[in-house]
């Protein structure tokens, strides 16, 4: 997608997001949205242009870093619970608790018996969240195995970009297939009526981009909003889990 095209239709799609937020705000909504995916695969871009123009008192977003040595001795997901806002505010994870289910188990960090229950408990978590009557929006973007290589290549030799690099980056390009098999077991297992996962292949960062806050327009029904802009998904990016494991998933 050429920049000129990008930047109107991104320009358009964020009015729609104030637009959003001022309704979420008046109508008392409570909104979570978690990015997972791939390393490199643009989560953090994606959420900077759903953020950039949202008041930061009633968007925010949740980064965590490793878990503290208390947390570690609590109920997992009891440190994502503690990041789950109130009433008209909406909370953007980058990365969640499906860490159990992806990093984690790669390289380790947790027993098979761990992940096992954590995929058995999320689908009830994330229910009770939906009963609570939070909107639950689940993004899972994927790329290619050569776009990963070389985003992270770019990422190296870019000195205001390095920071975002960690040890485990690199390794992972290592681990690819370890990734693929623990991704595909987490869709399968977490797909559920009530909270699916939307899949953005995210190969082209402008069109996942708009896709990802189209799709957030989409699922809210909030006052004003341009039918003409927000109707329109690309089927070719955007897939159900079913759709994206039924083509072969990560694999």
């Amino acid at each position: 997608m050429k920049r000129e095209r990008y930047e109107e239709e991104l320009q358009a799609l964020q009015v729609e997001l104030v637009k959003m937020l001022d309704w979420t705000r008046k109508s008392g909504q409570r909104i979570v949205i978690v990015f997972e995916g791939r390393d490199a695969a643009g989560k953090g871009g994606a959420i900077k242009r759903m953020t950039e123009h949202l008041n930061p008192r009633y968007a925010r977003i949740v980064a965590l870093s490793k878990p503290t040595e208390q947390e570690r001795g609590q109920w997992y997901f009891q440190r994502y619970i503690n990041h789950l806002l109130t009433r008209g505010e909406i909370s953007i994870f980058d990365r969640s608790w499906y860490n159990r289910a992806g990093v984690e188990p790669v390289f380790g960090f947790c027993t098979p018996q761990e992940t096992d229950m954590f995929l058995a408990e999320a689908p009830a978590f994330e229910a009770m969240l939906s009963r609570d009557g939070k909107v639950l929006v689940k993004f899972f973007l994927t790329i290619g195995s050569e776009m990963q290589t070389l985003r992270l290549h770019e990422r190296w030799h870019d000195p205001l970009a390095r920071w975002k690099l960690s040890d485990l980056d690199f390794k992972a390009m290592e681990k690819w297939d370890q990734y693929s098999h623990a991704y595909e077991r987490m869709l399968s297992a977490t797909d559920a009526p009530q909270t699916p996962w939307t899949i953005v292949r995210a190969n082209d960062k402008r069109r996942s981009r708009l896709e990802c806050i189209r799709h957030v327009l989409n699922m809210l029904p909030y006052a004003g909003k341009d039918e003409k802009l927000t109707a329109h998904t690309d089927r070719k990016i955007v897939l159900s889990a079913r759709e994206f494991l039924k083509s072969g998933g990560e694999s």
